[in-house]
């Protein structure tokens, strides 16, 4: 009997696995496994979505009206050019299926965001994969990849799951170095989590060049994971292509109206950075100085660290010791990266506990 049958790259597709929340038992654990801000969401951003809930019936703004509003004023931007998305994993998807298709060729570094593997495929497209440079993006692997059926190339600054960060001068070359028909891609999922002079001016290369398209998320630093609400910025000719195929009413009316707020509270924001800066930079110290052990932390620039265990301990050991002392951390082999442990960074109280677990388990064996 005849039955359908899915196109063969929809097939060919590993589906993203989301970090872990419960132990295999069935436990809840601490989260540390998906990059959420261990502070939380901001009081004022809060009360905007709770105030934003009291209409159920009514579909919301489809175009996000006030919170591209909000994001331009804030950046400086024209909110014609700025698209909203159900998280920015929308638009990653939609931009992949607006510029390539099969015979297409989509180019990320190795270590990349899961999604473009996921992106490139959905659409037919084949995913070529570049060299890293230290779990880094090499600018000259990338374009030495480039070919005539290249159509998009995605850069995540800073990368996830590694942590590392493009400068700002790389990305300019890497930009610099790509046909004026190929669109570059800069996913700043963690854009926020930058000082000032650490941002890559990816957004002012939206600004200014037709060929890049910018991405930001509100689920990491503004704590609104569970609204799932991203955006995008890129020429006013990328972004009407982009509306032709996006969700038709992909944000929520709370979750408009909540980061809007978000945004606007920049207090809320430099807390989370500081306490991030903090707590990252004493966690991957504390790693370093378990080198002896085979530890590393990878030097990182989001609010997470890659913590590679090439020792004793392994990745896999330690991510089953961290469970069953309450953690749930990425455990990253389906990345290509079995040494490797993806950890997010909490509260004090959480990170001080990582560090003691990780140690008595290196100091046992």
């Amino acid at each position: 009997m005849s039955k359908p049958i899915p196109k063969s790259w929809i097939s060919a597709i590993a589906a993203y696995q989301p970090g872990k929340s419960k132990a295999d038992d069935g436990r809840p654990l601490l989260k540390l496994s998906a990059n959420e801000n261990p502070l939380g969401t901001s009081p004022a951003a809060r009360a905007a979505f709770e105030a934003g809930y009291s209409d159920l019936a009514h579909y919301p703004d489809p175009a996000s009206t006030a919170l591209r509003e909000a994001i331009a004023q804030f950046h400086g931007l024209d909110p014609e050019r700025i698209i909203c998305g159900t998280g920015s994993d929308e638009l990653l998807h939609v931009v992949a299926g607006a510029y390539a298709g099969p015979g297409d060729e989509i180019l990320y570094v190795r270590y990349g965001f899961a999604v473009y593997d996921i992106a490139a495929r959905r659409v037919g497209a084949t995913p070529v994969v570049a060299p890293d440079r230290d779990y880094g993006t090499d600018v000259d692997a990338l374009l030495a990849l480039v070919s005539e059926r290249t159509r998009l190339v995605f850069l995540a600054n800073p990368n996830n799951p590694t942590g590392t960060i493009l400068s700002r001068q790389e990305v300019a070359r890497l930009h610099a170095g790509l046909r004026p028909d190929i669109l570059l891609v800069i996913d700043q999922a963690y854009a926020e989590y930058l000082e000032p002079e650490e941002d890559d001016a990816g957004m002012e290369l939206a600004r200014h060049a037709p060929n890049v398209f910018a991405t930001r998320t509100f689920s990491k630093i503004f704590g609104l994971a569970a609204e799932r609400i991203g955006w995008g910025y890129a020429s006013a000719e990328v972004i009407d292509i982009l509306h032709r195929i996006r969700g038709p009413f992909n944000v929520t009316t709370a979750g408009q109206a909540a980061a809007a707020a978000a945004i606007a509270d920049t207090e809320w924001v430099a807390q989370s950075r500081a306490h991030n800066r903090k707590w990252r930079d004493w966690f991957s110290a504390e790693i370093d100085a378990m080198g002896n052990h085979g530890l590393r932390a990878v030097p990182s620039k989001a609010n997470f660290v890659l913590v590679l265990f090439d020792g004793a301990l392994t990745a896999a050991a330690a991510c089953k010791g961290l469970m069953e002392a309450g953690y749930a951390t990425r455990l990253l082999a389906g990345q290509d990266l079995p040494n490797g442990l993806r950890i997010t960074i909490g509260t004090e109280a959480q990170m001080r506990d990582v560090v003691r677990v990780i140690r008595d388990m290196a100091e046992q064996i």
